[in-house]
């Protein structure tokens, strides 16, 4: 019987378009011969007439066809290029590497060899202009861009790209979706070799440049690079003042030394960019007039070096040094900055904080302030504590409280409303302590069940953990919930005092003094609170003790709650707002093979903490109360991004000691360089306000202060390791003799955009797959890890047939057996991870940080169990906060062999339709 009587018949039904736009019946028959002819090609003839290999191919040509039917169906034309994408995977999946292998390089040979014979499109092809004008399409230039686009990147070439460019095009096309046909055609080859992302990004690039050059010139203009390079000061200079006269940016700008700054410029950085980080600046960062956008890159960097510098004395020199900072992708500030620095409306800042007080004056501020807040770029934590519990007595009605809940669907849907002039997602995060009446209502909030008037959809919420509840979780004890308005002070205690304080309020319900409370099993509450996050993602768990007890500034006030991503650690009042100033390492940047290039390092961090001291007397502040705080304190965070991918360069897998030693050292090196940056400015400037009697004040810096948090904890609650290498006993003395310009200087936030403008792995994070689709507010993209194409080149592993199983397979090496063993160590995926290497590594990374981190978790089969162990071992490991539970993918890989599988392209312009902080996204908006 052939191949082809033993296929269902409705395989039959099957259409084929060919390479030439024909069609024809589908027949596997030809399968057959092809799959035939591959494995005579390797095994020789004499195989020519072996039953097992007639049966072998019978039986590889019915999983072809079946495999087509599940993909295309019945009456559906399938192309012939998707049907040999089949057989290679049926090659591969049977284990026949060498014969998929030699089919493989066979058709990229032909590949190869119909792209150089493939014309130019005919002389009849038109473009249309945006005017209607329609001229002959000017072939020429494309090759020229697209020639371009490739120069002096490894593994690409201009034909493939200018030959799936042609497929697109058509007579009367127009000049955007001429533009645009060449960025998807360089888009379809990224899975193949993700070197053509950074020419996708050039593509672009030549939009973006014929865009912005023609809005200022007032006439369609269309320069190449090289044309740019010899042009953009004066493009610069153009730019500058169309965007003052649109009252864009401050003119002050205008008054700087522009001769200078401008010979300062560097155009080659414009093709640094993967495509990823270029359409991200594109569709939210470049100025635009009505849409139009009229920035470019290195003038956006520019822009915001300057606007950074605009109070300094030498301002031209300390804006080429923050520019080059920038530009280079060394260091990259928040989100908020770049946003918004040299602009007239200059709100710099990346998170507030606030404490809303039991009143409805205080609460309806707090509604009112979180607007203001938002309206330019700020996250926001919210501190609701103090509000009194369901059935407390209201005395002015006397009547009964309906508890916090309710006023908290109020902030959720502000958030919505007020969505940061459209960039992005208004974000807030409510916090609140375990031992409120209404905690159990509160860890409810975000589930899609219940009364939606109970329910906060919109809003992030987090719990905001003591230590005596922990050790009533591992005494197996009783914890008793108390409304605010009858324990006011448990809000402002932490460590022994709140400890004290909270079992005399228990005496005092014992002996009917207190109206309302609930006593429950601290271990039940414990379980619920890790359900509602594994089923939601929120409540986040943060711990309220080590925040406060390692707190620089608590002899002025108390850390009430943590920021929108946890990273931020700062005291609040009901007349202070604190604010946070963001702004993180580009850690690839700093190492080699050998190691972490701690010179560099330091040139680095001392460069940025200046740039995040500038933004506080710069900063546009919408409301006194944020002004008040973060003049009297002057908190910087300093942060870190690319840190696996530092790992990836140095061969370290996460999961291993050698990762966990390198983020102690390298967090050591940042934090010892970032402290004595601060007391360097302390020296230049003079101490922030608040300085005297700060622990900083006393000699105990962030790594000494776990002394402090150890002396609270009862028994062996405390495993952290204490190790340092560095003099810190010179920078101890240093600080106490000259003081410190920043009350808090160091904090790792998430960084998820500005890790894509950097083309590096956000923040702490792991590599969440090596080849998945990352959906983001600038559309769909494929990203793949360039690490891990290299290892594998060098190991001459990479091929079409390594694309397609590593899309089988969700991004993982794990059940590819050809792959060897220590490259699976190395690029294993964030759920192929145990999650106590995080929290290991995090430790090490908390000891030298005087903030917090944000620290996501990866469980890939989580139990009870299991979370019970991974959050007290963070508690253990002397943690301060974490942040999303990951127990799911957030996104797949298409089960599709097809080339080009990378989603939509948002265009020139996107639609900006993401949001912020969203449990099934891998990635958080809000603050970088």
């Amino acid at each position: 019987m052939t191949p082809t009587a033993t296929i269902d018949r409705t395989v039959q039904q099957v259409r084929v378009v060919r390479r030439d736009g024909s069609v024809s019946a589908f027949d596997p028959a030809k399968i057959s011969v092809a799959m035939t002819k591959a494995f005579l090609a390797v095994e020789g003839s004499d195989s020519a007439t072996s039953s097992r290999l007639h049966h072998l191919v019978e039986e590889l040509t019915k999983q072809v066809s079946a495999a087509l039917l599940r993909h295309v169906g019945p009456d559906t034309a399938v192309h012939i290029e998707d049907i040999q994408d089949q057989v290679e995977l049926a090659l591969m999946r049977g284990g026949h590497h060498k014969v998929a292998r030699d089919y493989v390089l066979y058709r990229e040979e032909h590949a190869k060899a119909r792209t150089a014979a493939t014309p130019a499109p005919s002389a009849d092809v038109h473009v249309t202009d945006p005017d209607g004008t329609r001229r002959p399409l000017d072939w020429a230039r494309v090759e020229h861009v697209v020639g371009e686009a490739v120069a002096g990147i490894a593994d690409v070439a201009a034909e493939p790209v200018l030959a799936e460019a042609k497929r697109n095009v058509y007579d009367g096309i127009s000049v955007d979706e001429l533009a645009l046909a060449q960025v998807m055609a360089a888009r379809t080859l990224v899975e193949s070799e993700p070197n053509y992302s950074t020419v996708a990004a050039r593509l672009l690039l030549d939009s973006l440049r014929t865009e912005a050059v023609s809005h200022l010139a007032g006439t369609r203009e269309q320069p190449s690079h090289a044309d740019m390079t010899a042009r953009y000061p004066a493009y610069f200079r153009s730019y500058l003042d169309h965007a003052v006269g649109l009252e864009l940016v401050d003119p002050e700008l205008q008054r700087f030394d522009l001769a200078r700054i401008t010979a300062a410029l560097r155009p080659e950085r414009d093709l640094d960019f993967t495509f990823l980080g270029l359409q991200t600046l594109y569709d939210r960062y470049f100025l635009h007039e009505h849409g139009t956008r009229f920035e470019l890159p290195q003038a956006f960097f520019m822009r915001v070096a300057m606007g950074l510098a605009v109070r300094e004395v030498d301002r031209e020199d300390r804006a080429i040094e923050f520019y080059e900072l920038l530009s280079s992708f060394d260091f990259m500030a928040s989100t908020p900055t770049l946003f918004n620095s040299g602009t007239t409306r200059a709100q710099l800042s990346s998170c507030f904080l606030t404490t809303v007080e039991d009143d409805l004056d205080s609460i309806f501020q707090a509604y009112k302030n979180n607007a203001l807040l938002a309206k330019y770029s700020g996250g926001l934590g919210n501190d609701w504590t103090p509000v009194r519990g369901l059935g407390a007595h209201i005395k002015g009605t006397n009547g009964q409280s309906q508890g916090v809940v309710p006023f908290l669907k109020i902030a959720s849907d502000t958030a919505v409303a007020v969505n940061q002039g459209g960039k992005r997602k208004g974000a807030a995060c409510a916090y609140l302590e375990t031992w409120h009446i209404d905690v159990e209502e509160f860890l409810d909030l975000r589930k899609n069940t219940g009364d939606d008037r109970r329910r906060t959809h919109d809003m992030n919420t987090a719990n905001w953990v003591p230590d005596e509840f922990l050790r009533r979780v591992e005494a197996d004890a009783k914890w008793t919930l108390f409304s605010p308005d009858e324990t006011p002070d448990l809000h402002d205690l932490y460590g022994t005092a709140f400890a004290t304080r909270y079992r005399e309020y228990e005496a005092a319900a014992d002996r009917g003094e207190i109206r309302v409370f609930r006593r429950v099993p601290a271990t039940a509450l414990w379980r619920r609170m890790l359900t509602m996050l594994f089923e939601t993602g929120h409540p986040w768990i943060t711990f309220k003790d080590p925040c406060n007890l390692r707190s620089p500034q608590q002899h002025v006030g108390v850390v009430h709650s943590s920021n929108l991503c946890t990273e931020i650690t700062l005291n609040t009042s009901k007349d202070e707002v604190a604010v946070c100033n963001l702004g993180s390492v580009n850690l690839l940047a700093h190492v080699t093979s050998d190691g972490l290039d701690t010179d560099k390092l330091k040139r680095t961090v001392t460069t940025a903490v200046r740039m995040l001291d500038n933004v506080i007397d710069i900063n546009f502040y919408t409301i006194p109360e944020a002004r008040r705080s973060n003049l009297r304190h002057r908190p910087i965070g300093l942060g870190l991004m690319g840190f696996q991918d530092a790992l990836f360069e140095q061969g370290i897998p996460l999961a291993s000691d050698a990762a966990v030693e390198f983020a102690d050292r390298s967090m050591e090196h940042l934090s010892y360089y970032a402290i004595g940056a601060s007391s360097d400015l302390a020296a230049e400037r003079g101490r922030y306000a608040s300085f005297d009697g700060s622990l900083w004040s006393r000699g105990v810096l962030p790594v000494d202060s776990l002394t402090l948090l150890e002396e609270a904890r009862e028994g062996d609650a405390l495993d952290v390791d204490t190790s340092t290498t560095l003099d810190w006993a010179a920078l101890r003395k240093r600080v106490q003799t000259v003081g410190m310009r920043n009350s808090n200087v160091m904090a790792i936030a998430p960084t998820a955009t500005i890790s894509n403008i950097c083309g590096v792995g956000q923040s702490i994070e792991p590599q969440f797959r090596n080849l998945f689709v990352k959906s983001n507010m600038s559309g769909d993209f494929t990203v793949i890890n360039p690490h891990l194409v290299r290892s594998l080149k060098e190991r001459g592993l990479w091929d079409r047939v390594m694309v397609a199983d590593l899309k089988y397979f969700d991004g993982s090496l794990g059940q590819i057996d050809r792959v060897p063993d220590d490259l699976k160590a190395l690029y294993a995926t964030a759920f192929e991870i145990e999650p106590r290497w995080l929290v290991e590594a995090a430790s090490r990374r908390q000891k030298w940080i005087d903030q917090a981190q944000s620290l996501n978790l990866y469980i890939a089969a989580p139990s009870g169990r299991k979370l019970d162990e991974l959050y007290r071992l963070a508690w253990h490991k002397g943690l301060k906060t974490t942040y999303y539970l990951r127990a799911q993918s957030a996104t797949h890989v298409e089960k599709s062999t097809l080339a080009g599988t990378d989603g939509k392209l948002t265009g020139v312009p996107a639609v900006i339709d993401g949001a912020a902080c969203r449990i099934d996204d891998p990635d958080c908006e809000a603050c970088q």
